[in-house]
């Protein structure tokens, strides 16, 4: 599959026609959500700890064809999941986890027929962040939500992507006027509030605010100002034709693992001990009074004091620290037009995540192996959190055709039986890049 433009018009028109059979109304009154999913090539697992992160989005993503209804009824089906959702938009929607006070996060049930059963919780967490920013909703919305056409999105923020597709769509139904940082702030709620994920910002603001052709740069410790940078290729300056986007592709490679983040321990697990880390490291340089946060302990500091920590904290310290100087020279590298240099950091934020932070398993590990040794890869590494999903690759795009069947098939060798459980016409995806959330 190549990075033709999505959504395409085939799509739209077969969706069109799905909600006017629900809605009972006119194809041409249906609306839609276009959140594509993101991909972050510098920033892995720092924006938690309010790290300074890159990413941007790709022309793949979750479609929501929808119309208001004429009373408060919501009204959902899926493309990916059996079963109709409903409830009323003046229900009062009440958080699924109580955190507590020692920031412990309920194991979920993973099986598939919870997961069919619980589809509807990212619309439900949509209307509670509205509702709980004062929000005032009259319409619900009859609608048929579906991600790209057979692409596994396990590590593409495929649960921010929907989570932001519900909340626009109910805003545009009311008429309500919500700033993309705004919506930042909202589907934060979905995930940390109403579903007890410990995540932070970074896949929000990326499907919110990035522009085609733009690497996305954000400080995730202003979370209340929501501080971002789009950095252009140096061409687009110039107003030249955007060669530089033109001379690569996006590879998704999925893994065919598909546990979902809050049935892994390690993930929060991780971000405990990054906390763990800056309180020592805070407590020992006399700043015990700021927020455990890694972002909140100078370099300098760190240097001085680090061989306080025991192994595995001083292994998630030096993710950190190491990871956010590979963000800052990759703005620089892309700035430049310098997709070689763009490249090696990526690949070298991979390995970092691999033996600092400790986040991989070993199909995720192979897979992103063998895509350093595919023909015109510039870097590789994981996608997401690194317990499940895919890897990412920036290729060349004369080798795109050929970098993705080398990868196929060799995936194939070392993990039959994940490999086998992938369609292999789209064992391996070549994208490119995409836009920001929007409605059509």
């Amino acid at each position: 599959m190549d990075g033709m433009s999505w959504p395409s018009q085939s799509e739209l028109d077969g969706m069109r026609e799905k909600v006017a059979q629900m809605s009972g109304g006119d194809a041409k009154e249906v609306r839609f959500v276009v959140s594509p999913y993101r991909i972050c090539p510098l920033g892995a697992h720092i924006d938690h700890q309010g790290g300074t992160v890159s990413a941007m989005t790709i022309n793949k993503g979750i479609l929501l064809g929808f119309v208001p209804s004429d009373d408060s009824q919501v009204v959902l089906s899926s493309g990916q999941f059996q079963g109709e959702v409903k409830f009323r938009i003046d229900e009062i929607q009440l958080p699924k986890f109580n955190n507590g006070s020692n920031n412990t996060i309920p194991v979920m049930n993973s099986s598939k027929s919870e997961e069919e059963c619980n589809w509807g919780s990212y619309a439900r967490g949509a209307l509670y962040a509205l509702q709980k920013r004062g929000n005032f909703l009259r319409k619900g919305i009859i609608g048929f939500i579906c991600g790209s056409d057979g692409l596994d999105s396990s590590g593409l923020s495929s649960s921010a992507a929907v989570g932001i597709a519900y909340l626009m769509a109910f805003e545009n139904a009311n008429n309500l006027v919500i700033s993309p940082t705004e919506n930042i702030e909202y589907d934060r709620l979905i995930e940390n509030e109403y579903l007890g994920l410990r995540n932070g910002i970074l896949d929000q603001s990326a499907i919110l605010l990035s522009s085609y052709g733009c690497l996305t740069c954000m400080n995730c410790k202003s979370v209340q100002t929501k501080e971002y940078q789009l950095i252009h290729p140096p061409n687009l300056l110039n107003g030249q034709k955007n060669s530089m986007k033109s001379s690569y592709k996006i590879l998704l490679a999925p893994s065919g693992l598909k546990q979902a983040l809050t049935t892994n321990p390690g993930y929060n697990r991780r971000v405990t001990e990054c906390q763990e880390a800056a309180r020592i490291l805070l407590q020992a340089s006399g700043k015990e009074g700021l927020e455990p946060l890694l972002s909140n302990v100078q370099p300098e500091i760190y240097e001085a004091y680090k061989s306080k920590l025991e192994p595995s904290l001083a292994k998630r310290a030096e993710h950190y620290f190491s990871e956010n100087k590979r963000v800052m020279k990759g703005v620089e590298a892309w700035a430049s037009g310098s997709l070689k240099d763009f490249g090696k950091l990526i690949s070298e934020s991979g390995l970092s995540s691999i033996k600092n932070y400790e986040s991989g398993c070993e199909p995720l590990i192979q897979l992103y192996e063998i895509l350093l040794r595919a023909p015109g890869v510039f870097g590789a590494r994981f996608s997401g959190a690194g317990f499940r999903g895919c890897c990412i690759a920036f290729v060349d795009a004369d080798c795109a055709l050929g970098a993705a069947s080398f990868v196929k098939n060799e995936y194939r060798k070392v993990q039959p039986k994940l490999a086998s459980q992938i369609d292999q016409e789209r064992a391996v995806i070549i994208c490119e890049a995409g836009d920001c959330a929007r409605v059509i």
